[in-house]
C-alpha cells in the first residue's frame, strides 16, 4: 500500500488517522516534498520516527500521536520550519525533548503528553513566541520552571501535569496574560501559590493539585472572574477561604480543596458562588455546624464535606437543593436524625453518611428519592426498622446499613430492589427469618448479615442467586441445612460461622470458593472428599462441629490452602503425609479430635506455617527432628498428647515463636539449652507434666519477653538459675512438683507459694527463708539426740526396777522353801506340796537355776535395748 504513495509527489494532505495501520513509518515519506499536513495518529504504528521526516520542509501540521512509536524524537524535526502543529502525544518516546524544536518559530501547538520523555524542558522552547498550546503532561520531566517561560506571551494552554517538576511556581507565570488553562498537578512544586496569578483574568481552569504547596488559598474568584474550575486538592494549604473569595454572578462551577490542612468553620464565603455545581472540601479540619443557608447553592450537584470535624445535624434546608445528586458527609461528627426533607431530592443518587454519630430512625421519606443508587449509613446510631417501602428504590445498587442499632425483620419489599448488588445489614439487632423475596435479587453479588439475631432456615429461593459471590451470615441463629446454597456457582466466600446449621456438609459447592467457614455449628457426617476439587480454596474452617471419620486424601489437593481448621470435632485416623502438599499453609489446627499415630515428617516441609495446633489428640512418637524447618512459626501447641522422646534442639531455628506449649506429654531427657535462642517467646513456655529431667537451662534467662513459664510436674533438679532473674516481664511462674533445691531468687518472692510447691529442698520467699530452714534443721537434730537419751535412761530405769522385783521374788521363794523343809505338816499337805513342787532338792535347784536365768535374760534384754536406743 505504502509504495503507491511515493509516486504522488504533489500530495499536500495525507490523513490516515484512526485506522489499524501497523509496522513502522516508512522513510520514503521524505519523498513527499509538497506535504503540508500529515495525520497518522490513532493507529498501531511502531518503531522510531524516521529522520527523513525532516525533509518535509513544507509541512505545517504533523500529528502521529496515539501509536506505539518509541525511541528518541529525531532532532531533524527541527528542519520543519513551517510547522505550526506538532502532535507526538500518547506514544512511547523516550530520551529528552530535542533542543531543535525551539527552532520551530511558527509552532502554535506542541503536544508531547503521555510519553517517557525525561530531563528538563529545553530553554529554546521558551523562544517560540507564537506558541499557544504547550502540553508535556505525563512524562518523566523534572527541574525548575525557568522565568523565561514569561516570554511565551501567546500561551493559552500550559499543561505540565504528572511530571517531577520542582521548586516554587514562578511569579513569571503572571505575565502569561492570555493563559486560559493552567495544569501543574502531580509534581513537586512547593512554597506558596503566587498571588500574582490573580492577574491572569482570562484563566478558566486552574489545577495545582497533588503538589507540596503551602500557605493560604491566595487565588480569588473575585479577580479571576472567568474562572470555572479551581483544583487545589492534595497539598498542605492552611487557614480558611478568604472573605473576598467569590463575587455575585460568579461563573465558578467547580471548587476542589480536598485533603489540605484548611480549618475553621464552614466557609460562608463559598455561598456567594451561586453557580457552583461541585464543592469538595473533604479531608480537611473544618468544624462546627453546617450552615442552614447551604441551600443558597441552588445548582450544586455534588457536595463533598466528608472527613472533617463538622458537628450538629444536617440542616433540613438540604431538601431545597433540588439539583443535588451526590452527598458525601461521612467521617464527621454529625449528630441528630436524617431530616425528612431529604425525601424531596428526586435527583439524589448517592448519599454517604457513614462514620458519624447520627441517631433516630431512617425516615421512610428517603424511599421517595427514587434515583438513589447507593446508600451507606454504616457506623452510626440509627434505630428502628429498615423502611418498609425500601423496595421503591428500583435503582438501588448498594445498601450499607451495617453497625447501627436497627431492629425488626428484613423487609419483604427489599426483594423489589432488583438492581441491588451489595446488601450489608451486619452488626445490628435484626430478627426474624429472611424473606423468600430476596431470591428475586438476581444482580446481588454480596450479602452480609452477620452479628444479628436472624433465625430460621435459609429460603430455598437463594439457590437461584447465580450472581452471589460473597455470603456472610455468621453469628446469627439460623438453623436447618445449608443445601439452599449449593447451586451458587459464582460463590467465592461463604461464612456461616456460629449458627445452628445441622446435617452434613454438601458435597456440591461452588468450585470458585476461596473461603469456606462453617465453624461453630451442629454439622455432622464426614468431611466431603469433593472439597478437594475446590482448587481455589485458601481458607477452610470446619471447627467446632460434630464431624466424624477420617480426612479424605483428596482434601489435600487444595494446594492454595492457607488456613486449615478442623479442630474440636470427632475426627479419627492419622495425619496423612499428604499434608506436605499444602505448601501455602499458614495455619493448621487439628486439635481436640481423636487423631492418633505419629506427626508425619512431611508436615515440617510446610515452610510457611505460622500456627501449628495439634493439641488434645492421641498422637504418639517423637516430635519431628526437623521441626526447626518451620522458621516462620509463631505458635506451636502440641500439649495433651502421648508424644515421647526429647525436645528437638533444632527448635531453636523457630526463632519467631512467641507461644510454645508441649505440656502433658511423655517427653523425657533434659530441657535443651537451645530453647534460650527463642528470643521472641512471649505468651508462654509450657513444658509441664512431662518426664523431663536434669537442671533448668540457664539460657531460659535469655527469654526476656516471656510472660508465663510453666515447668511443673517434671523431674527437674538442681538450683533455679540466677539468670532467670532477667525475666522481668514474667507474671506467671510454676516450678512446682520437681526436685529443685537451693535458694529461690529474691525477684521471685512475689510469686505464690504454689509456684514452688513440692520441691522439698527449696528455700527462700515465698517458702521458709533459708536461715530459718537451717535453724529448724539444727533444732531437729538436738531434739533427736534428746529423745534417744530419754529412751535410753527410761529403759535403764525400767530394767533396774524389773531386776529389783525379780530379786525380791527370788528372796521370798527361798524363805518359803526353807520353812517347808523345816516344818512337818500332815500327809495331805506334803503330798500336795510334792504334786506342786516335786522333790525338794530338785525343786530347789529348778527354781534356783531358772530364777537366775530369768533374771539374767531380762537384764541382758534391757542392755540390748539400751544399745539399740543409743544407736
Amino acid at each position: 500500500m505504502w509504495s503507491e504513495l511515493w509516486h504522488i509527489t504533489s500530495l499536500e494532505v495525507l490523513d490516515l488517522s484512526s485506522n489499524s495501520l501497523s509496522g513502522s513509518i516508512p522513510s520514503e515519506f521524505g519523498q513527499l516534498f509538497n506535504l503540508r499536513m500529515l495525520f497518522l495518529h490513532s493507529n498501531n504504528l511502531s518503531g522510531k520516527l524516521p529522520a527523513e521526516i525532516g525533509l518535509l520542509k513544507n509541512l505545517q501540521a504533523l500529528k502521529i500521536g496515539n501509536n506505539m512509536l518509541s525511541g528518541d524524537i529525531t532532532p531533524f524535526i527541527g528542519n520543519l520550519t513551517n510547522l505550526s502543529v506538532l502532535g507526538l502525544g500518547y506514544c512511547e518516546f523516550n530520551g529528552s525533548i530535542p533542543f531543535e524544536i525551539g527552532t520551530l518559530k511558527h509552532l502554535i501547538s506542541l503536544d508531547l503528553q503521555q510519553n517517557k520523555l525525561s530531563g528538563s524542558i529545553p530553554d529554546s522552547i521558551f523562544g517560540i513566541e507564537e506558541l499557544e498550546n504547550l502540553v508535556v503532561s505525563n512524562n518523566l520531566l523534572d527541574g525548575n520552571i525557568p522565568s523565561s517561560l514569561a516570554s511565551l506571551r501567546s500561551l493559552k494552554v500550559l499543561n505540565l501535569a504528572n511530571n517531577s517538576f520542582s521548586g516554587s511556581i514562578p511569579v513569571a507565570l503572571s505575565d502569561l496574560t492570555n493563559l486560559v488553562y493552567l495544569n501543574l498537578l502531580g509534581n513537586r512544586f512547593n512554597g506558596e501559590i503566587p498571588s500574582e496569578i490573580n492577574k491572569l483574568v482570562l484563566l478558566e481552569n486552574v489545577d495545582l493539585s497533588r503538589n507540596n504547596l503551602s500557605g493560604a488559598v491566595s487565588l480569588l474568584n473575585s479577580q479571576l472572574k472567568n474562572l470555572k474550575t479551581l483544583v487545589l486538592s492534595d497539598n498542605a494549604l492552611t487557614g480558611n477561604i478568604p472573605d473576598s473569595f467569590c463575587f455575585e454572578n460568579s461563573n465558578l462551577q467547580q471548587i476542589f480543596l480536598a485533603r489540605n490542612k484548611l480549618s475553621g468553620r464552614f466557609p460562608i464565603e463559598l455561598l456567594n458562588c451561586s453557580s457552583l455545581q461541585q464543592l469538595d472540601l473533604s479531608g480537611n479540619g473544618f468544624e462546627g455546624d453546617l450552615p442552614s443557608t447551604l441551600d443558597d447553592l441552588n445548582y450544586l450537584t455534588d457536595l463533598l464535606l466528608n472527613s472533617n470535624s463538622f458537628t450538629g445535624s444536617i440542616p433540613p434546608q438540604i431538601g431545597n437543593m433540588s439539583s443535588l445528586e451526590e452527598v458525601y458527609l461521612f467521617d464527621n461528627k454529625l449528630t441528630g436524625a436524617i431530616p425528612k426533607e431529604i425525601g424531596k431530592l428526586q435527583k439524589l443518587s448517592i448519599i454517604f453518611l457513614y462514620d458519624n454519630q447520627m441517631s433516630g430512625s431512617i425516615p421512610n421519606e428517603l424511599t421517595n428519592c427514587t434515583s438513589l443508587t447507593e446508600i451507606d449509613f454504616y457506623g452510626n446510631h440509627f434505630i428502628g426498622p429498615i423502611p418498609k417501602d425500601i423496595g421503591s428504590l428500583k435503582n438501588l445498587a448498594v445498601l450499607h446499613l451495617r453497625q447501627n442499632f436497627l431492629w425488626g425483620p428484613v423487609p419483604e419489599s427489599l426483594g423489589y430492589c432488583k438492581s441491588l448488588k451489595l446488601l450489608a445489614l451486619a452488626d445490628n439487632n435484626l430478627s426474624g427469618s429472611l424473606p423468600s423475596s430476596l431470591g428475586q435479587l438476581s444482580e446481588l453479588s454480596t450479602i452480609t448479615l452477620y452479628n444479628n439475631s436472624l433465625e430460621g432456615p435459609l429460603p430455598l429461593s437463594f439457590s437461584i442467586l447465580k450472581s452471589l459471590k460473597i455470603i456472610n451470615f455468621s453469628n446469627n441463629k439460623f438453623n436447618g441445612t445449608i443445601f439452599p446454597l449449593t447451586g451458587l456457582v459464582s460463590l467465592t466466600a461463604l461464612d456461616l460461622t456460629n449458627n445452628s446449621f445441622s446435617g452434613p456438609i454438601p458435597s456440591r459447592l461452588s468450585r470458585n470458593l476461596r473461603r469456606l467457614r462453617l465453624a461453630h455449628n451442629e454439622l455432622t457426617g464426614y468431611v466431603p472428599s469433593e472439597l478437594g476439587e475446590l482448587t481455589e480454596l485458601n481458607f477452610l474452617d470446619l471447627s467446632h462441629n460434630n464431624l466424624t471419620g477420617e480426612l479424605s486424601a483428596q482434601l489435600f489437593n487444595c494446594s492454595k490452602l492457607q488456613h486449615f481448621l478442623v479442630n474440636d470435632n470427632k475426627l479419627t485416623g492419622t495425619i496423612t503425609p499428604l499434608i506436605g502438599n499444602l505448601q501455602e499453609l499458614g495455619e493448621l489446627d487439628l486439635s481436640s479430635n481423636n487423631l492418633y499415630g505419629e506427626i508425619p515428617a512431611e508436615l515440617v516441609t510446610c515452610h510457611r506455617l505460622l500456627k501449628l495446633s495439634l493439641h488434645n489428640n492421641n498422637l504418639s512418637g517423637k516430635i519431628p527432628q526437623d521441626i526447626g524447618n518451620l522458621t516462620f512459626l509463631y505458635v506451636l501447641n502440641l500439649q495433651r498428647n502421648n508424644l515421647s522422646g526429647p525436645i528437638p534442639s533444632t527448635i531453636q531455628k523457630c526463632s519467631k515463636l512467641y507461644e510454645l506449649r508441649l505440656s502433658e506429654n511423655l517427653l523425657t531427657s533434659d530441657i535443651p539449652q537451645e530453647l534460650g535462642a527463642l528470643h521472641e517467646l512471649q505468651v508462654i513456655l509450657d513444658l509441664s507434666k512431662n518426664g523431663l529431667s536434669g537442671e533448668i537451662p540457664s539460657s531460659i534467662g535469655d527469654l526476656m519477653k516471656l510472660e508465663r513459664l510453666d515447668l511443673s510436674s517434671n523431674h527437674l533438679r538442681g538450683e533455679i538459675p540466677s539468670s532467670l532473674e532477667k525475666l522481668t516481664s514474667m507474671h506467671i511462674l510454676n516450678l512446682s512438683y520437681n526436685h529443685l533445691q537451693g535458694s529461690i531468687p529474691q525477684c521471685f518472692s512475689g510469686f505464690p507459694l504454689s509456684s514452688f510447691k513440692d520441691n522439698n529442698e527449696l528455700c527462700g520467699s515465698p517458702l521458709l527463708s533459708c536461715s530459718s530452714r537451717q535453724e529448724t534443721s539444727k533444732l531437729s537434730k538436738a531434739a533427736e539426740i534428746g529423745i534417744i537419751v530419754a529412751i535410753v535412761l527410761t529403759s535403764m530405769v525400767i530394767c533396774l526396777i524389773m531386776m529389783y522385783i525379780m530379786l525380791r521374788m527370788w528372796s521370798n521363794w527361798r524363805n518359803v522353801s526353807v520353812s517347808i523343809s523345816d516344818g512337818g505338816g500332815n500327809e495331805h499337805d506334803r503330798d500336795e506340796v510334792r504334786w506342786v513342787h516335786g522333790n525338794d532338792k530338785k525343786v530347789g535347784q529348778y527354781w534356783k537355776v531358772d530364777s537366775v536365768a530369768l533374771v539374767r535374760s531380762k537384764a541382758s534384754r534391757c542392755v540390748f535395748q539400751l544399745k539399740e536406743d543409743s544407736e
